[in-house]
């Protein structure tokens, strides 16, 4: 394959990061640009790595990083709103049996992480920075920039989020739909007996859980109905959660003591995507979120972006022409994958919204997750 070849990359999310360390590894040329000034500015508080998130994470060369930092289990309790645990069940290994089944971290050292592998990589990062696509032919894509500066790359690909500028940029009229969920997240002290999820149903809201993220953090989280935005005043939010986590037993009094700084307090909708077709246009491609998400049900959000990155980037640097054929080969290799977790992970969450009490959730999320044992 020639190393002469110039990607951009639009995004610096996890699946941006993760495709640019791996396409500058291969001695590609590789230029990253992020809107924000801040790169590490990510939302939300914690964030559930997988078994099949880690095996992309250890191909990227950081697992040990990852494992310092963040929190290793391997089983999720059920438990009543009270905090009368109902039932343990132990987490399937996707990564495989020599990686944790589930590592919980906080979402900015997990970041963090990413950022550095793509510095030490050599790859050319522009902060503050948006691109547009100006044109493209069959041998490449002409990109300004928002400094106003130009260039022209072999491949460009957009990781820029569900938001994609990009996505719509290109033609591709795909957006993100709400599912009618809401969750409200926030980092707090991690009580000493909280070394797994748990997961309480029922009670003021549909969901209430808490993931560990390190030695002394967890992040925990509220699921209710999602409820206008602009109708929730800021300086709300940490009496909002607080007052619907004040119902539940077990850990949560410990954590509720916590949930008092608003501005610590984090408040999303949840939605669901899946660009149907293939998820390129000529030379452009996405990845990430800007193909396809769904709520955290399934906690596949990163892992599904991850592998989006190693995939393609296998692709770009095992096959000397870079053509529609690849594109397509990246699609039809990713979409049964990726669909299958997003139907089931809506799934699991319209069946609490329409209260179907007999609905076959550990069945449901047994089958989509021993799908994921094997190799992307």
């Amino acid at each position: 394959m020639p190393t002469s070849r110039t990607v951009l990359v639009i995004g610096g999310g996890a699946a941006g990061n993760a495709v640019t360390i791996l396409l500058r590894r291969a001695g590609l040329a590789v230029d990253l640009v992020e809107a924000r000034e801040d790169w590490n500015a990510t939302a939300g508080s914690g964030i559930t790595l997988q078994g099949n998130a880690l095996r992309v994470l250890r191909d990227l060369g950081v697992w040990e990083q990852v494992s310092a930092s963040g929190f290793g289990f391997g089983s999720v309790g059920i438990t009543a709103p009270d905090g009368t645990v109902l039932h343990v069940q132990d987490d399937i290994r996707t990564g495989g049996d020599d990686l944790p089944a589930t590592v919980g971290m906080q979402r900015p050292r997990l970041q963090q992480i990413l950022i550095d592998a793509v510095r030490a990589g050599g790859a050319t990062v522009r902060l503050g920075t948006t691109a547009h696509i100006d044109g493209q032919d069959a041998d490449g894509v002409d990109v300004r920039f928002s400094d106003g500066t130009e260039a022209r790359y072999d491949l460009v690909i957009a990781a820029d989020g569900m938001g994609s500028a990009t996505r719509a940029a290109i033609g591709i009229t795909d957006k993100p739909e709400p599912t009618g969920m809401a969750i409200w997240r926030i980092a707090a002290p991690r009580p000493a007996d909280v070394t797994r999820t748990d997961l309480a149903y029922g009670g003021p809201a549909y969901i209430a859980g808490y993931c560990p993220t390190g030695e002394d953090t967890l992040y925990a989280y509220v699921v209710e109905a999602n409820r206008d935005r602009a109708a929730i005043p800021a300086e709300s939010y940490a009496q909002e959660m607080r007052r619907l986590a004040s119902v539940y037993g077990g850990a949560w009094p410990a954590i509720t003591e916590h949930i008092n700084d608003p501005a610590q307090v984090n408040y999303t909708w949840f939605d669901q995507m899946l660009v149907e077709g293939a998820w390129h246009r000529g030379r452009v491609v996405l990845i990430g979120d800007a193909a396809h998400c769904c709520p955290p049900t399934l906690a596949q959000g990163a892992a599904m972006s991850l592998e989006d990155a190693a995939v393609l980037a296998e692709l770009l640097t095992t096959r000397d022409t870079w053509d529609e054929e690849l594109l397509n080969a990246f699609y039809e290799r990713r979409i049964p994958r990726v669909r299958a977790v997003v139907e089931a992970s809506v799934q699991l969450g319209q069946w609490q919204l329409d209260g179907v009490r007999d609905a076959d959730v550990p069945g449901l999320m047994v089958r989509t997750m021993s799908q994921l044992k094997e190799l992307p």
